[in-house]
């Protein structure tokens, strides 16, 4: 099991998650994201502002998630 924030996953605070795979980790960043948006938390949303920018740039995009993968497995288990 793997550890990241919220931060790290490009959001805004330093909620921890806790994953065994890198998909695990991008669902749980997902459901925290969707809970902030819906709270109306506003530095939550301006990171999903920045996110959602470089979702107009598909190879921006996959790079991005690419080097948070690449982040994810590099990281030691818990």
């Amino acid at each position: 099991m793997k550890t990241m924030t919220c931060k790290q996953l490009g959001g805004a605070c330093e909620k921890e998650f806790h994953a065994n795979t890198f998909e695990e980790m991008a669902k749980l960043s997902k459901e925290h994201g969707t809970e902030m948006f819906q709270k109306g938390d506003e530095v939550h949303l301006e990171a999903m502002n920045e996110i959602q920018k470089m979702m107009q740039k598909p190879d921006a995009m996959q790079q991005w998630i690419e080097s948070k993968r690449k982040e994810f497995e590099a990281l030691p288990d818990d």
